[in-house]
């Protein structure tokens, strides 16, 4: 068994994220949020296996708004022009070209995970945080990568995208409100199952991802400082996170469009796999509590 006595320790002296918490917690949502790996199940998993409870939903919510002001600048021309196109294409028809249908496949695909998201958000914050659930999903969806990459034909490019697209991964989008699924891995596979460059449905994943996150990360933020379930953080520990979360997000994004334009999604399954099998021997052993 790993001796966590002392961060075990530190942790359970109140009902408030320590700052130990604070920056391990937002490396790991850093280096997770844009990875296939889900950084909803690993803020779960090294939340209970070093302080052995649950830093909350509503913590990780907010932490997310760094990963995705990292979105927000590595993307920031794309972002523009689908916006400025939208808009003009709102007030003049002659000007509704591929942007201005880009803003439309933004929002319509944001709308299921906002309304399934804003309705089971007493589910999501804490029966589906079980970890028995978690290592599950880690290890069952990771069959869905496989299927995706030998099934998807990979052959439709950035312009080619529809809002039967948007739709499809919208939906799939709210897979990952399950911890262990990945926002990215759903909504990937998706677009790969549609025939989608495996880049282009990871960029397009990201602008998807958006609205949601940010919609969520602000929602959460009262509840982060005095949650119904979790542990509260302060002020500045919720700064500190969200920065940290940024910069590693940031290097994240980078890697991650690099690695997809040479290799298949499997690969993320290759270590989904073990770790879903460790955390389900951790929880039968008694190491970890579900």
């Amino acid at each position: 068994m790993i001796d966590t006595s002392i961060l075990a320790q530190a942790a359970t002296s109140s009902d408030n994220v320590t700052w130990a918490q604070t920056i391990i917690l937002s490396i790991v949502q850093g280096l997770t949020e844009f990875l296939p790996i889900s950084s909803s199940g690993h803020l779960r998993i090294v939340s209970e296996l070093l302080w052995g409870k649950d830093a909350g939903a509503s913590f990780t919510a907010v932490v997310q708004l760094g990963t995705e002001a990292a979105v927000l600048v590595y993307f920031a021309r794309d972002i523009w022009t689908f916006f400025t196109g939208w808009l003009a294409g709102l007030f003049n028809k002659d000007k509704r070209g591929f942007n201005y249908r880009m803003g439309w496949m933004v929002i319509v695909g944001t709308l299921p995970v906002a309304i399934i998201g804003f309705l089971a958000k007493d589910i999501i914050r804490e029966a589906l945080r079980n970890l028995w659930i978690t290592a599950s999903v880690l290890i069952l969806f990771s069959f869905v990568f496989i299927a995706a990459e030998k099934w998807g034909s990979k052959k439709r490019n950035f312009n080619d995208l529809s809002m039967r697209d948007a739709i499809w991964m919208g939906l799939a989008q709210c897979l990952a409100l399950i911890p262990g699924v990945s926002r990215s891995g759903g909504t990937v596979s998706a677009g790969l199952f549609l025939g989608l460059d495996r880049e282009v449905a990871t960029r397009f994943s990201f602008l998807l991802a958006i609205p949601a996150v940010l919609a969520s990360g602000l929602f959460s933020l009262p509840d982060a400082f005095s949650p119904e379930a979790g542990q509260a953080a302060s002020g500045a520990q919720l700064f500190v996170g969200t920065a940290i979360a940024f910069v590693l997000g940031y290097a994240s994004i980078a890697w991650l469009l690099k690695f997809v334009s040479h290799h298949s999604f499997s690969w993320f399954a290759a270590y989904r796999i073990p770790v879903g099998l460790i955390v389900m021997a951790l929880l039968g052993f008694g190491v970890m509590a579900a």
